[in-house]
């Protein structure tokens, strides 16, 4: 997995995790996961198709997926509420939708959908074939985590060479 691929994601993780809970954050551990996923509590995963391909996880244990969501509503949430789900998959897709940006500005063309839920089934097999990289944001309201399981669509990435010659 290339750094080139996952710095615009750790950039917009803390730019996006600093600004909409309007507090510092700081990157805390960074590690390598060759094995399935396994959520830690609330997760969304945001899949990439194109030159660029893969899946990016938002995952917050559930007690800061609670803090998080009550601090975009303005209001104490109960750890019941829809309104957590919506918020992760808001995050998820923030997050996604500057990094996308910083690549489509670096000639990359792919397409971002929408976000699902990480359940125990799909955690197990979101990795496939691909390495992946846990990355930690602490925040003042508890620890994101952001798991990023990219690679160059090889293909795509061919044609693209034909068709610049």
């Amino acid at each position: 997995m290339k750094m080139e691929l996952i710095q615009p994601f750790i950039n917009a993780a803390d730019a996006v995790l600093s600004q909409g809970l309007q507090g510092s954050t700081k990157v805390g551990q960074l590690a390598m996961d060759e094995t399935g996923y396994r959520r830690k509590g609330v997760a969304g995963l945001v899949s990439l198709t194109g030159d660029i391909e893969g899946r990016i996880i938002v995952d917050l244990d559930s007690q800061t997926a609670v803090r998080v969501a009550s601090h975009y509503a303005g209001a104490e949430l109960p750890e019941s509420d829809t309104l957590i789900k919506e918020t992760i998959f808001e995050l998820a897709n923030q997050v996604v939708g500057n990094a996308v940006s910083a690549l489509n500005d670096q000639g990359f063309h792919f397409r971002v959908h929408p976000p699902i839920l990480v359940t125990a089934e799909e955690g197990d097999k979101t990795s496939e074939d691909t390495e992946a990289l846990m990355i930690c944001f602490e925040t003042t309201l508890g620890n994101v985590f952001l798991n990023v399981a990219l690679r160059y669509n090889k293909r795509r990435m061919s044609d693209h060479a034909v068709a610049g010659q």
